[in-house]
């Protein structure tokens, strides 16, 4: 009886795809912590703007992903065949349904915050449908997939939500320099995202023509290149924090970054990627630095408020 009730609520958080869904939790609640770190100050305002940007963002995330898994049924029945559409737990027509009421909610609420972040909201909107749908359909060709995900994940998300939560916090309509390496990790994070969700997903995508790095080329060469890519991004920022140039220096920020980007690479190269099920379990905990990351990042920049108000 119980496990009857909450089905319909299990079915939607599978179909929300939850690791993005957290994913974006971390990166609003983050970027509006770092908005406020320099404009500080709490109120039942600066609450509600907080709560009703993640909101929107949320909804947006659902309309996204939501709409990938409509537009691409086919494909999941070989690639994700557990999926809500293709294991049969909902239809396609009320996926669509559920991806057009995200997507509405998603507008409203942005529209009531401002004008800037409702247009935001919808180039972003715009971006995730274009990647999934025909004709231009991003996700075909590995360069489109991946710079539509950067984009979206690295310097929209980053620079654009930070810039609507200043500007409604009364700071100015600009990019403070310490933004900037954070959106830099994040962006060639996005970048190994693009490659490494494709890996365990090489056979039906090579059967739908779909070119991924691991199609084109190799498993262990997506592998590879994403796995360069984000212990680099690690090491500068280690590096950054290790020598002062984003807030004085913070040595165990620095420490904690060298240390994540050494053992990601350890567990990369050691990864047996043949096995599917191995590559699943790397990358959902690949997500997990991706959550870690904004934890971080937000804690060394406070880190010296925080010492100077003890």
């Amino acid at each position: 009886m119980l496990a009857r009730m909450f089905h319909p609520v299990l079915v939607l958080w599978r179909f929300s795809r939850p690791h993005t869904i957290i994913g974006s939790l971390f990166s609003v609640s983050a970027l509006f912590l770092l908005a406020i770190s320099e404009i500080p100050g709490w109120d039942s305002a600066r609450a509600l703007l907080g709560i009703a940007t993640l909101a929107a963002c949320l909804a947006c995330n659902m309309f996204i992903t939501g709409l990938n898994q409509w537009a691409d049924v086919e494909l999941d029945k070989i690639n994700k065949p557990w999926l809500p559409i293709p294991s049969g737990q909902i239809s396609a027509r009320q996926a669509l349904v559920l991806c057009l009421a995200c997507l509405f909610i998603s507008l409203g609420i942005a529209l009531w915050l401002s004008v800037y972040f409702c247009s935001l909201i919808a180039l972003i909107s715009l971006i995730g449908a274009v990647y999934s749908l025909p004709p231009i359909k991003f996700k075909k060709h590995h360069l489109g997939a991946a710079a539509a995900i950067s984009l979206v994940r690295g310097l929209l998300v980053n620079l654009g939500i930070f810039l609507h939560f200043r500007h409604a916090l009364g700071g100015s309509f600009s990019i403070p320099p310490f933004l900037w390496p954070l959106t830099a990790f994040i962006f060639f994070f996005s970048l190994a995202i693009a490659w490494f969700k494709d890996i365990p997903d090489s056979t039906g995508d090579a059967a739908f023509k779909i070119r991924t790095v691991a199609v084109q080329y190799s498993r262990q060469a997506a592998l590879k290149l994403g796995l360069w890519f984000v212990a680099l991004s690690y090491f500068g920022l280690g590096y950054c924090f290790s020598m002062g140039f984003l807030t004085p220096q913070v040595g165990w920020v620095a420490a904690a970054h060298i240390g994540a980007g050494t053992s990601f690479l350890v567990l990369g190269y050691r990864l047996n990627v043949r096995s599917n099920k191995a590559v699943h379990r790397f990358y959902m905990g690949f997500w997990g630095l991706f959550f870690l990351e904004y934890l971080l990042y937000t804690l060394g920049i406070w880190w010296p408020h925080l010492m100077t108000a003890q």
